[in-house]
């Protein structure tokens, strides 16, 4: 079998505008496709002889199981590597790293902590490169919420979102998706919690940021959270709960919303904190499926980036 080497440059996924809106639209429906062979027990193997490498500066137990399940499901192979098990930025330079593990897989997925780690090796890969989550941005998780929606109330054009607490890489990454997939999200945070204003500027047609969340969640379609203190972040975990108290998402709070929204947490979560058990635990929480689509929206992405087509479904063996 020939294996599709990657060209010299290759396609990578470093944040959502890496993908025009022709290709999101398709990736998110080609993402439910592969749900669904998944589903009646076919299988798919497009990737045999594939390999993925797994660069984990920062834990996670999604990310990990949703690309090392997902690369097993098309036949490819997932090496895991650990920080104890690359020199990525200790004793070997970024770019040495890239040049390097890049001639040897076929495609590369990082979670670390910089935003420029990962822009740093992507510009001396020559395999697409993927972000499994920066400080600045978690695309992989956008695709899968995206994916959540669409299944449960169809397309997610023109619809309103509602953002609410700390300004971080979940809500950079649904600010580009606010301007990639035409919705409107309402962000409401802490002052001084903002996300960070150039991300927030290039969408100000699409995006509104305020300090309420109740005028924030007003008439939205779905509320979206993320813990307030993140990775990296414990030291400050004792001022943040108390300046994010009042950005609880509770059922009083999603009362303000329409009655048929959704409520999507990235997850891990903190019931009591950032929500109350009653929401993330209720009828109008889509969390479990949010986080299998992981894995399904991965499968499309890497199948976008490693073959550059969307094989139809009928190919099933």
């Amino acid at each position: 079998m020939t294996l599709n080497h990657q060209p010299t440059a290759p396609k990578h996924f470093l944040t959502l505008l890496d993908l025009n809106e022709a290709q999101a639209k398709r990736l998110i429906a080609r993402a439910t496709e592969l749900k669904q062979l998944r589903q009646r027990g076919e299988h798919y193997r497009p990737l045999v002889g594939y390999s993925l490498a797994m660069v984990f500066e920062k834990s996670s137990t999604r990310t990990r199981v949703s690309f090392e399940a997902g690369m097993a499901q098309l036949g490819g192979t997932a090496l895991f590597l650990s920080p104890r098990d690359t020199q990525l930025g200790r004793g070997e330079p970024i770019e040495d790293s890239a040049r390097v593990l890049s001639r040897m897989v076929d495609a590369v997925m990082i979670r670390t902590f910089e935003h420029e780690t990962l822009t740093r090796f992507a510009e001396h890969s020559r395999v697409p490169v993927i972000n499994g989550l920066t400080d600045r941005f978690h695309p992989c998780q956008l695709l899968a919420d995206i994916q959540t929606y669409a299944e449960h109330r169809g397309p997610i054009h023109g619809r309103r979102i509602a953002f609410i607490g700390d300004g971080n890489n979940m809500c950079h990454s649904y600010i580009n998706a606010a301007r990639l997939f035409d919705f409107e999200l309402r962000i409401a945070c802490p002052p001084g919690f903002e996300p960070e204003p150039e991300i927030l500027a290039a969408a100000a047609d699409h995006c509104t940021l305020m300090h309420e969340p109740a005028e924030a969640v007003a008439q939205a379609d779905l509320i979206v959270t993320d813990v307030w203190a993140s990775m990296g972040q414990e030291s400050e975990e004792d001022q943040r709960k108390a300046l994010f108290a009042d950005f609880r998402v509770t059922s009083a709070l999603m009362a303000q919303a329409q009655p048929n929204a959704l409520f999507m947490h990235c997850l891990p979560a903190h019931r009591g904190e950032e929500v109350s058990a009653e929401v993330i635990d209720g009828p109008q929480s889509v969390v479990w499926d949010e986080a299998e689509n992981r894995l399904h929206a991965q499968k499309a992405l890497l199948e976008l980036l490693l073959l550059d087509q969307q094989p139809d479904a009928d190919r099933a063996d």
